[in-house]
C-alpha cells in the first residue's frame, strides 16, 4: 500500500505537524493530518509496527477534529473523525446481503478432503485443481459494501440472505479502512466477506479490566467479539479492540469501459489485492498449492502451530483458487462446491474434579455437574462441566481428585472424555450420588428404564424456579424483560413465587431496585400484558410438560376447546392425536391429575391469559392440506417457525418426528438422523428449502 519513499514523505509530515508547521490551507492541512493518521493506522493495526506514540497520534487526532469543528466544509465521510459517532444506535435494521453467505461443507479428516477433490476434479474435467489455503477464523461473520472506494455499509451474516445493518459500529474497528482505491482496479462496487474477531492479548487485557470493574469476565474471544458488533453505543465499541480480515470477494461490478484485471481474477490475487489497498487480509497466512496432498500437508502442519497465533481459529478453509472454475462448479443450496472447511481436533486438556455439584432442573431431574480446576480449552476457561448422570459417572469410574481429559465437542461443549486412572495416588474419593433432592430434601426417585434421578415435588424451589425461567422463555409466553437473572433476583427477594406471580408483581417495589427506571418498568409492564394473549400453544409448551416440545404443544392445542378439557382425556384419546405416542401421553395425563396444576391454570385464566384452543380455527382446506411436514437442520431465508406456519397457513400438519406418516422432510445444513432415517422411507420426499419455498408460493 506504501512504498518506502512515501513512508518517509509521511514520516516527514507527521514530525512537521507535530511541530505545529502547518502545509497552508486549512483544506490542505486537513488533508495532510488525514494522511497521516491513515498510514498511522495502517501501521498500528494491519502491520503491527507503530509509527507514532499514542500521545503523538492523540495530538494529531486532535488538531484535525478541531479543524473540522472550525471548518465543518471540510468533514469527509472518510475522515479518520468520523469513526466515532456522537449518538447511539438504537436499532439495526434488517438488510439483504448482495450474494447470500452460505456456509461451507466440513471436512475433518484427509479421506473427507480426497473425497471432496475427486468430486471437484469431477465436476471440472481437470487432474489437478490449483487449491487456496487460508485460516478458517473463530469470529463474528460480516459482509462490507465499498461504492466509490467508500465504505457504504457492514452488516452481520445474520441468516445468510439477511443480517443486521451495524454500518456505524464496524466504523469503530480500525483495521477496516473508511476508504480504499478500489477505483484503481476499475471496480465501482465490491461487497466482501470478512471475520471480527478480538486477539488473545486484548482479549484477555479486556477481562482483566472488567475484572477489575467487578464486571463478570467474557467467555471466549468469539463471543466477545459477536456481542461487542451489537453493543449499541459505538464509543464502547470502539474501546473492545476488535480486528478484521477480510477473506473473499463475493461481489463486484466494474466502472464502465474497464475489463477484469489479473488482481481479480483468482482468490489468491484478490486477498493480495486487499492487502495492499490496506485491509488486514490472510494474503500472509495463505498458502496457493496444487493437488489434494499438498492441502493435506499443509493442514496438518499447519494445526501444530495453532497455538502460536495471536488469534483463534479452529481449521483451513480450501478454496479452489481461479474464479472462472469457481463458477463453473457452482453451490448447492446450502454450500459452494469449490469450498470446504477442514476442522481441526478437538480441544482437549487435563485437569483435576475437585467437587460435584447436583443441581435440579424443572422437570425435577438431578443433574451432576463437575467442579475442576479451571483450565483454557479453545480460548475458553472452562472451569465447570455437565457430568450427565450417575450412569457416565460409574461407566467412566470418574472420583474425586480425579485428573481427567478434558474436551470441547466441537469447540463448544466441554465434557470429560475420562480419568486418568494411572495417576491415581489412592486419595481420590468415589461420587456419592444423593438419595435426597439436594435443594427440598424430598426422596428422589428414578424411573424405570431411565437413568436419570428426580424429584417429584413439584413445589420444590429449584424446579419452581426453572419453571419460571422457562415459562418466560423467548419460544414460550416471550416475556422479553423478565430473563432468567431477573427471575432469579425476583425470587429471592420474594417479589415472584409461582408463574402466576408473573402477572401480579409489585412493581411499586420493583421500581426501588438498582437498574430498574421507568423506561425498564414500562418494557417490562409491556411485555407481561402481550404474552397474556400469547396462542395456546405457546402456554403449553412454556407450562414444560415433560416431553412436550413445540410441535407437540401446537397438536394439543389444535385438539381442545379449552385447555383444561384436556383433564378430561384419557390416555387412549391422547393416543389417538396425532404423533403422540405412550410417553407423551402419561406425561400429559400426569400433569391434568395433579390438581396443583389445575388450580394453577385456572389462576392463569382469571389473570387474564388465553387457555382457548385451536379447534376448527385451521383450515381444512388449502394446496397443503392433508400432507404433513417435518424440518431439520438449519435454514437460511426463513424461520423455523415462520416456515411451520406457512405450512399450517395452507391447511397442513407439522410432525415432530420421522414416520411412515411424513410426506416431506425439509433439509437445511448439518442435517442428522432425521435425513438418514427418511431416506429409508420410500413414502417421504426431501425437498431443500429452496424446494420447499416453490412449492408455498
Amino acid at each position: 500500500m506504501y512504498t518506502k519513499d512515501t513512508e518517509r514523505s509521511l514520516a516527514t509530515l507527521a514530525k512537521s505537524l507535530l511541530s505545529g508547521k502547518t502545509p497552508g490551507s486549512p483544506e490542505e492541512t486537513a488533508a495532510s493530518l488525514r494522511q497521516v493518521i491513515r498510514h498511522s493506522d495502517w501501521r498500528y493495526y494491519i502491520q503491527d509496527d507503530p509509527v507514532l506514540s499514542d500521545q503523538e497520534y492523540d495530538q494529531l487526532f486532535s488538531q484535525l477534529k478541531k479543524l473540522e469543528e472550525t471548518h465543518p466544509e471540510l468533514v469527509s465521510a472518510d475522515s479518520p473523525t468520523q469513526r466515532v459517532a456522537q449518538g447511539l444506535t438504537k436499532v439495526f435494521p434488517t438488510v439483504q446481503h448482495l450474494v447470500p453467505m452460505l456456509s461451507l461443507e466440513n471436512s475433518y479428516d484427509a479421506d473427507d478432503l480426497i473425497d471432496w477433490d475427486r468430486k471437484a476434479r469431477e465436476i471440472s474435467g481437470l487432474a489437478e485443481i490449483e487449491y487456496c489455503i487460508e485460516p478458517k477464523f473463530d469470529g463474528a461473520s460480516i459482509s462490507l459494501i465499498y461504492e466509490n472506494d467508500l465504505l457504504a455499509r457492514g452488516a452481520t451474516r445474520g441468516d445468510g440472505v439477511q443480517g443486521d445493518e451495524i454500518t456505524t459500529n464496524i466504523r469503530q474497528i480500525r483495521s477496516i479502512p473508511l476508504s480504499a482505491k478500489f477505483s484503481d482496479y476499475g471496480i465501482q462496487q465490491i461487497e466482501l466477506r470478512g471475520e471480527v474477531l478480538i486477539n488473545k492479548t486484548t482479549f484477555a487485557k479486556l477481562n482483566e479490566q472488567r475484572a477489575a470493574e467487578n464486571l463478570p469476565p467474557l467467555a471466549n474471544p468469539r463471543n466477545a467479539a459477536s456481542g461487542s458488533l451489537r453493543i449499541v453505543d459505538p464509543k464502547e465499541v470502539a474501546k473492545r479492540g476488535l480486528e478484521a480480515f477480510l477473506y473473499n470477494m463475493s461481489y463486484h461490478t466494474m466502472n464502465d469501459g474497464i475489463a477484469e484485471p489479473p488482481a481479480i481474477q483468482t482468490h489468491s490475487n484478490t486477498l493480495a489485492m486487499l492487502w495492499q489497498l490496506g485491509f488486514r487480509s490472510p494474503a500472509r497466512e495463505m498458502k496457493v498449492v496444487k493437488g489434494i496432498q499438498a492441502v493435506i500437508d499443509h493442514c496438518l502442519d499447519f494445526e501444530t502451530k495453532r497455538d502460536d497465533l495471536p488469534y483463534e481459529i479452529d481449521g483451513m478453509v480450501i478454496k479452489v483458487n481461479d474464479y472462472e472454475l469457481q463458477d463453473r462448479m457452482g453451490m448447492t443450496t446450502h454450500h459452494p462446491r469449490w469450498a470446504i472447511a477442514f476442522k481441526f481436533k478437538a480441544r482437549q486438556a487435563t485437569s483435576i474434579l475437585r467437587d460435584v455439584e447436583f443441581q435440579v432442573g424443572r422437570t425435577g431431574s438431578i443433574t451432576p455437574v463437575g467442579k475442576i480446576d479451571p483450565v483454557p480449552i479453545g480460548g475458553v476457561i472452562v472451569g465447570s462441566l455437565s457430568l450427565f448422570n450417575e450412569d457416565v459417572i460409574k461407566e467412566k469410574d470418574l472420583r474425586l481428585g480425579d485428573r481427567v481429559l478434558v474436551e470441547r465437542a466441537g469447540d463448544v461443549i466441554p465434557y470429560i472424555v475420562k480419568s486418568i486412572a494411572d495417576l491415581r495416588t489412592g486419595e481420590e474419593k468415589d461420587i456419592v450420588f444423593p438419595k435426597n433432592c439436594p435443594v427440598c430434601k424430598d426422596p428422589l426417585f428414578k424411573p424405570e428404564g431411565e437413568s436419570v434421578w428426580r424429584c417429584v415435588n413439584i413445589n420444590c424451589e429449584a424446579q419452581v424456579v426453572e419453571r419460571m425461567i422457562h415459562f418466560v422463555s423467548k419460544d414460550a409466553m416471550d416475556i422479553r424483560s423478565l430473563g432468567e437473572s431477573n427471575v432469579r433476583k425476583f425470587w429471592s427477594l420474594s417479589l415472584l413465587k409461582d408463574v402466576p406471580g408473573i402477572y401480579t408483581l409489585d412493581f411499586e417495589a420493583i421500581s426501588k431496585l438498582e437498574g430498574f427506571g421507568p423506561k425498564s418498568i414500562s418494557n417490562l409492564q409491556s411485555a407481561i400484558e402481550t404474552s397474556r394473549s400469547q396462542p395456546l400453544h405457546r402456554l403449553i409448551f412454556g407450562l414444560g410438560i415433560r416431553y412436550v416440545g413445540e410441535t407437540t404443544a401446537k397438536t394439543l392445542a389444535n385438539s381442545t376447546e379449552h385447555l383444561l378439557k384436556l383433564a378430561d382425556y384419557t390416555e387412549e384419546q391422547l393416543l389417538a392425536l396425532e404423533d403422540i405416542g405412550p410417553k407423551v401421553a402419561g406425561s400429559v395425563r400426569q400433569f391434568f391429575l395433579n390438581q396443583d396444576n389445575i388450580h394453577m391454570l385456572q389462576k392463569l385464566e382469571e389473570l387474564g391469559l388465553n387457555l382457548k384452543g385451536n379447534t376448527g380455527s385451521r383450515s381444512a382446506e388449502g394446496t397443503l392440506s392433508g400432507q404433513t411436514f417435518l424440518f431439520t437442520g438449519t435454514l437460511h431465508k426463513l424461520k423455523r417457525s415462520d416456515a411451520e406456519a406457512m405450512v399450517e397457513q395452507q391447511g397442513g400438519k407439522i410432525l415432530s418426528g420421522v414416520s411412515s406418516k411424513l410426506n416431506y422432510l425439509i433439509v437445511g445444513d448439518d442435517a442428522g438422523s432425521k435425513l438418514e432415517k427418511a431416506k429409508k422411507i420410500n413414502t417421504v420426499k426431501i425437498l431443500s428449502e429452496d424446494e420447499f419455498i416453490n412449492m408455498v408460493q
